[in-house]
């Protein structure tokens, strides 16, 4: 198997999205509070029942909300089949994920198929993300995950990232999902 990496531009968003986004979700992290926060918070994995997550094809109407000109747009190929993607947002000024922030980049988004998980492809996926980042001058990449995605979790982690924010409250529509904030600064 031989993965190919490229860069896109954002027309080609629509056919970035049908690169299937989901997972199976059998664990997650609850979040335990100590002296109801004061004394820190504590992350336990726990079972859950299963259900599967699937973030669809939602990228493909990026261009009506933002102005993607600041934004890189990665994907990855095997032969001819669309295998995975990365989408690295940086300064738009309506995006809140950016802070108002010049110097940050957010990994708005990294995929890969499920028969194609666990061969290095999300690595080099996040590579290519972070090398952007850092090529252009940014000092920090945010990345947002749930606490039901483990996986991405400990990925993020080995990356060298830091949780720094944990959001309960951001996702009110979807199975009392919580969102964590990780930081990762770019020498």
């Amino acid at each position: 198997m031989l993965i190919e990496y490229k860069e896109i531009t954002s027309d080609r968003l629509v056919e970035y999205s049908k690169i299937e986004s989901k997972y199976s979700v059998t664990k997650k992290y609850e979040i335990k509070k100590i002296n109801n926060g004061l004394g820190g918070l504590l992350l336990d994995l726990i079972d859950v029942e299963e259900y599967t997550r699937d973030f669809g094809d939602g990228v493909g109407r990026l261009s009506e909300k933002f102005d993607l000109s600041n934004w890189k747009f990665y994907i990855a190929f095997d032969g001819t089949r669309l295998v995975g993607g990365c989408i690295v947002a940086t300064k738009t000024p309506n995006v809140n994920m950016l802070e108002g922030r010049e110097d940050l980049a957010v990994l708005w988004d990294i995929r890969v198929i499920e028969e194609y998980k666990y061969q290095g492809i999300g690595q080099h996926l996040f590579d290519l993300a972070k090398n952007f980042a850092k090529e252009n001058g940014f000092k920090q990449l945010k990345i947002e995950c749930q606490n039901t995605n483990p996986i991405a979790v400990k990925f993020y982690h080995k990356q060298g990232a830091v949780l720094s924010a944990i959001n309960e409250y951001a996702y009110s529509d979807y199975k009392n999902e919580v969102q964590l904030l990780w930081y990762l600064n770019i020498d």
